[in-house]
């Protein structure tokens, strides 16, 4: 039985890395449905994409699944630019169709009350003033992703569950938390300063609902470890939803597609996205 709800974030997908979880965010999205479906930045890697990045079959078959869901279910889909994809900068604001948009940011009406949807990288100094050194961490960040896999390969032959050794690394730094409480109040401020009621970001990877005085912070968390999102029902209230293999129905196997079926999506892809994604699926 699919679950649907009125709004689904997410965010942090990077799409053209080996850390990104787009089978299971394939999976989680076919069993949960929604009347709109923000994608809060980060969902292509465009910096690793340029540099050592893959394109996977995977990461065609959600952007596939984001068309379906348009089409099928009339889904309206609101993409805000994250540091990762700013290569979209030169296109901002863009619309495809009638329930595509891509912005900087976005203002969302939740049972009367208004919520500043942003990425977050804005108040993220390292990414926006020095990018290099952003993209040197970047390196470290996907180094520590490979340990974690490597780390959870040997879990599985052991019979032992999931256990993110990134995660608990960073937690042990004071600096990450401090960063981490920074970055929080520094959004609720500008949630403040736009009157809204309340801020949903992503950006550090961190899931979280919480209340700073009368603004509402929430962050969807990410699709590389956490593998959660946020989601609205229709009286308004929100929650964190957390990818789980065992509460999903066996997957089907899926026919492979030749080279012919693959170059009709890819093709399909790129009408609907314009130059960007053409690029990007190649």
């Amino acid at each position: 039985m699919k679950t649907h709800f009125k709004t689904i974030v997410i965010s942090d997908v990077h799409l053209g890395t080996n850390g990104s979880k787009a089978k299971e965010l394939v999976r989680f999205l076919r069993m949960h449905t929604c009347d709109k479906l923000i994608m809060n930045g980060d969902i292509i890697d465009g910096w690793q994409l340029k540099k050592y990045g893959v394109w996977k079959k995977k990461h065609t078959k959600f952007i596939r699944l984001v068309m379906k869901m348009i089409d099928n279910n009339d889904t309206q889909v609101i993409y805000t630019r994250g540091n990762h994809d700013d290569f979209l900068d030169s296109f901002l604001p863009l619309q495809v169709g009638n329930n595509f948009f891509i912005q900087r940011d976005y203002i969302h009406y939740s049972n009367g009350k208004r919520y500043l949807v942003t990425h977050g990288d804005v108040f993220d100094s390292v990414t926006t003033n020095m990018k290099w050194l952003s993209k040197l961490g970047d390196i470290g960040y996907t180094f520590l992703l490979w340990l974690n896999k490597v780390y959870n390969n040997y879990r599985t032959k052991k019979g032992l569950p999931y256990y993110s050794l990134s995660q608990k690394i960073k937690g042990m730094v004071k600096g990450a938390v401090a960063y981490i409480s920074d970055f929080e109040e520094e959004l609720v401020n500008l949630a403040n300063n736009k009157k809204c009621d309340g801020v949903i970001c992503g950006h550090i990877h961190q899931p979280a609902i919480k209340y700073y005085g009368d603004v509402h912070y929430l962050n969807s968390g990410d699709w590389v470890e956490s593998l959660s999102a946020l989601v609205e029902d229709y009286e308004g209230e929100w929650s964190l939803v957390y990818y789980n293999e065992s509460d999903l129905p066996a997957e089907e196997e899926e026919e492979e597609e030749d080279e012919q079926e693959n170059s009709k999506i890819a093709g399909d892809i790129a009408a609907r996205f314009g130059d960007i994604t053409k690029m990007m699926v190649g």
